[in-house]
């Protein structure tokens, strides 16, 4: 009997709620940064174990919201886990309790009731052995997980063993997507997504957080290849500065970086085109929140 269903990644920024669903999924389905709250929507990612297609949730990470748009985050991603089958908390080897995982721990108690919740303790290569099992027995003894992993995201190391519990843990029943479909994102959505990583890798300090990137346009054309026209909002001008980089160069590099990784995504040719304008007020606009697959409503305090 086939099994199908939903896992959702929970934890802190950064805690390698990304680099997991990609190593799932065997391919780069959300992006990837050394900056927190990179994540911003729910981002569905389908991986295959056996008879089992798992539904990977990465959800933006669970952190004491500022900004409507932080709230939006976070109300996404404690969505993701109500919606799930499944639950996996999230937590770094090296940063153990943390006042975040503190909080997300109390939010657990309503969460994850009438629904499995299991716990990865990622980035093990960066602790002793013995202070992952005085971790993982304090986390126990604060939640009733139904198993632990000790997984690296990154390298692999364990990442096998959860995939296989998880697989045996969804409810029966047929698949929930075609069998060589990677991700549930409309692929407008993941081109913007790959761009605005790449912003992220190249742009310092809080800009990233001041900016988004959508797709406004999408031109299939004849030969094959395709034409695609992508907005950056920034806040100010002194932000399109920077985008932009002297002589144009920044969003040269960008530009070229993000069509490399979307035409080997596609398999065949992409023309991106970047535009950079101005919008102070993107982040009280109800549209730019649908772009991203949030609720704008989520963001009221």
């Amino acid at each position: 009997m086939s099994r199908a269903g939903f896992v959702a990644l929970i934890g802190e920024p950064n805690a390698g709620k990304s680099t997991l669903t990609n190593r799932m999924v065997g391919a780069k389905v959300s992006i990837v940064t050394h900056k927190v709250q990179t994540t911003r929507t729910r981002i569905r990612g389908v991986a295959l174990e056996g008879d089992a297609q798992i539904v990977f949730v990465d959800t933006p990470g669970l952190f004491r919201p500022r900004r409507r748009l932080d709230r939006a985050m976070v109300a996404a991603a404690w969505g993701g886990a109500a919606d799930a089958d499944v639950v996996v908390l999230m937590v770094e080897a090296h940063r153990g309790v943390t006042e975040g995982v503190e909080t997300i721990l109390e939010g657990l108690e309503e969460v994850g009731q009438g629904r499995k919740v299991a716990l990865a303790i990622n980035k093990i290569d960066m602790v002793q052995a013995e202070t992952l099992l005085a971790l993982s027995k304090e986390l126990n003894d604060r939640y009733p997980f139904e198993e632990t992993f000790m997984i690296s995201a990154e390298k692999g190391h364990g990442a096998k063993y959860l995939k296989e519990w998880l697989a045996s843990e969804l409810p029966e029943g047929p698949w929930l997507y075609p069998e060589d479909q990677i991700a549930d994102l409309p692929m407008r959505m993941i081109a913007a997504e790959m761009t605005r990583e790449k912003l992220t890798l190249r742009l310092h300090q809080e800009l990233p957080y001041q900016l988004t990137v959508e797709t406004e346009n999408w031109e299939e054309r004849k030969d094959g290849s395709c034409r695609v026209d992508q907005l950056i909002y920034v806040m100010r001008d002194g932000h399109k500065g920077i985008v932009l980089g002297k002589g144009g160069e920044t969003i040269k590099a960008i530009s070229t970086a993000s069509r490399q990784e979307l035409s080997e995504f596609l398999g065949r040719k992409v023309h991106l085109f970047l535009q950079v304008k101005v919008r102070p007020n993107w982040l009280e606009e109800s549209e730019r929140y649908s772009e991203m697959g949030l609720d704008f409503k989520d963001g009221n305090t």
